[in-house]
């Protein structure tokens, strides 16, 4: 596409906001009017040469009274879409009456077929119909997208040059609103960097075929179409022929009619009818691709947003049963990914995996942006780490890249891209690599937002070149590989005995003694611990595990001690701790840390729990030079001739 005409076409919709609607609306809500009006001034330029057509097929089909009449009317129009009103825009042009032209108007827009009808629907266009005619605004709006030098017809643009100036119109508009362009829109830099990191690798075992690509959280589908287009540029020079059918989702109404309009206009119907969205259909709480698997997916999913709306709808935290999010793992038959309410980020990530495909060769390869939270919220046992631990000790986890500061438009915080895949190349099996991008970024003339860097094209080859790297890379300081159990431990409950002034030596209390000692008595560190049971007599002892030996009635008996909750402590033990001369690195780690400082303490076996977490701090941490004695000299110095010239100038002052 000629670029000057782009921008051109851009400039002149541009100006048509400016003009039209300057005294009607806040410059933020032009997009309200002007996307959908983009949207109706190009698919009324497609259909205009069938129309007659459609009609006659349209009069047909009623006649014969047949209800199904989409596919029919699809094929009258030669496309994906169709409007059976019997007006284009040309015919309401010349209605000179505000109010007539607003119900040939309306009766145009119903014409539309449920595609599209649903675009409409989700930009709430018609709600802009009373404003617009009050002002006498409509007929001018048609006159100036009708102007010739403004040509969306086919003739003038391509699919592809269409679909490209409506994403320019969002990019300016999103720009228009920095506050809002973070939550729906993913900086491109960031996306191409994402695409690449999900076919590169593989991109040479990629078969002619059909390829399906998901995005559950797909904003103005932006990644899906750039993955498209990624994916058919690597295969095209490697002689390979694609298909890809694209899948996604979107609770936002107006992200996902301009996803659907985009795919529309660039002539991509079916796509178009493969991405749901809407109010009601929240990834979370109404998977609209439940039976679905896909080869590739990518997200930008929101973080730090509450999902509690959505644990309501699925039941409550304890009640859900959805499968993508309660698995089998470990042994346990319902091992939960459920996070907590206050931020859903990491499952949308579970959702990906969830659809991944373990019955083919390439199986599938995932793409998700998070920020720092989802590397180590969450304790041992909770949503959080147990969704990182399934990641792990199913080995999907390839990398983790560490993304510049400032790379989104509403926000500054540190941000991470996770890359999965269910076929780890041999060398990279039962390891993870992490890369600190925090410094390979160009900055921006000029802030979008909270924008201030981007991934140019050196910056994103240098990640990919890591990548591909592996553990050839030479560069430490910016490149680790890991064994996946160095980000996993064990969390052991470590319990003392309840120790209370004047109790028995020896005795075996009933629980409701033990309930009124708690209450009443003193705990005292010299009182003899309080035996709560006496375990059968073939019972070893084992006081690393609660079970101690101790006289009761004259005899020696292995018995439990009540824990002292003041006491209970917790400590976490990482999976590669060296087990030593002992029998794990939980007893080494205990018997070294522990019992020297606390003798009678023990570990409470059963709440002994798994979690897992990564610390980019921790393995990139470059502290900060020391600095020299003459340093601080210097500067001592200057400080004392700096203070003997104040007073100086001071005491000449007096004078």
């Amino acid at each position: 596409m000629n670029r000057s005409l782009h921008a051109q076409i851009v400039a002149l919709i541009w100006a048509t906001a400016d003009d039209v609607l300057r005294d009607l609306y806040v410059r933020g809500k032009y997009r309200d009017v002007i996307l959908p009006f983009t949207v109706l001034r190009r698919l009324d330029s497609v259909l205009e040469p069938t129309i007659d057509n459609v009609i006659r097929t349209k009069t047909a089909l009623d006649e014969a009274g047949i209800v199904n009449q989409d596919a029919p009317l699809r094929d009258a129009a030669g496309q994906d879409f169709y409007n059976t009103s019997g007006f284009t825009l040309r015919d309401l042009r010349s209605v000179s009456s505000a109010a007539r032209l607003r119900l040939d108007f309306e009766a145009y827009l119903d014409g539309f077929s449920p595609n599209v009808q649903e675009i409409l629907d989700n930009f709430e266009f018609r709600n802009q119909l009373p404003r617009l005619t009050k002002a006498d605004a409509l007929g001018t709006l048609i006159e100036r997208f009708l102007d010739p030098d403004l040509d969306l017809s086919p003739s003038g643009l391509d699919n592809h040059a269409m679909g490209t100036v409506f994403e320019e119109l969002v990019r300016r508009f999103n720009e228009e609103n920095n506050e809002e362009a973070g939550e729906h829109w993913t900086p491109r830099d960031a996306v191409r960097l994402m695409t690449r990191l999900v076919f590169e690798p593989i991109a040479d075992t990629i078969q002619s075929g059909s390829y399906l690509l998901y995005d559950g959280a797909m904003g103005t589908g932006g990644m899906l179409t750039v993955a498209e287009e990624t994916l058919q540029q690597l295969t095209l020079v490697r002689g390979k022929r694609v298909k890809t059918h694209l899948f996604g989702q979107e609770i936002n109404a107006e992200t996902y009619a301009i996803a659907k309009a985009d795919l529309i206009l660039k002539g991509e119907g079916q796509a178009a009818d493969n991405v749901i969205g809407g109010p009601e259909w929240s990834t979370l709480s109404n998977d609209a691709f439940a039976s679905r698997e896909f080869d590739f997916m990518l997200s930008n999913p929101p973080y730090g947003k509450s999902w509690k709306t959505d644990q309501e709808r699925m039941g409550g935290a304890k009640n859900i049963r959805d499968p993508r999010f309660v698995v089998e793992h470990a042994g346990d038959p319902e091992f939960s990914l459920v996070t907590r309410s206050s931020d859903g980020q990491m499952m949308f990530l579970a959702n990906l995996i969830s659809k991944m495909k373990h019955h083919t060769e390439l199986g599938s390869r995932i793409a998700e942006v998070h920020n720092g939270s989802s590397l180590f919220t969450g304790d041992a046992g909770q949503g959080e780490s147990n969704i990182r631990r399934w990641i792990i000790e199913n080995d999907w986890l390839e990398a983790i890249v560490a993304l510049p500061l400032k790379m989104f438009y509403n926000t500054g915080i540190a941000t991470y891209v996770w890359v999965l895949s269910n076929r780890k190349e041999e060398r990279r099996q039962g390891k993870i690599q992490l890369i600190d991008a925090t410094e390979w970024f160009t900055p921006l003339r000029k802030n979008l937002g909270d924008k201030g860097v981007e991934l140019a094209a050196g910056d994103i080859d240098r990640i990919l070149k890591t990548f591909a790297a592996f553990d050839k890379a030479a560069d430490p300081d910016h490149a680790k590989i890991f064994e996946n159990r160095d980000f996993g431990y064990s969390k052991i409950v470590v319990e003392r005995p309840l120790r209370i002034l004047g109790a028995e030596e020896g005795r075996v209390y009933r629980p409701a003694e033990i309930k009124f000692l708690k209450e009443t008595g003193t705990r005292d560190e010299s009182a003899p611990a309080i035996i709560r049971k006496v375990l059968p007599s073939n019972t070893e002892a084992a006081p690393l595990l609660g079970r101690f030996e101790a006289l009761v009635d004259g005899k020696t008996r292995v018995v439990q001690y009540e824990p002292d909750s003041d006491l209970r402590d917790s400590e976490q033990v990482p999976l590669n701790e060296p087990a030593g001369e002992f029998a794990d690195g939980i007893e080494a780690f205990f018997r070294r840390e522990v019992q020297p400082y606390a003798p009678d303490a023990w570990i409470d076996e059963a709440k002994t729990k798994i979690g897992y977490e990564i610390s980019f701090t921790r393995h990139f941490y470059k502290p900060t030079p020391m600095r020299t004695l003459a340093e601080i000299q210097a500067d001592i110095r200057a400080l004392e001739a700096e203070t003997d010239d104040l007073i100086a100038e001071l005491a000449g002052g007096a004078e």
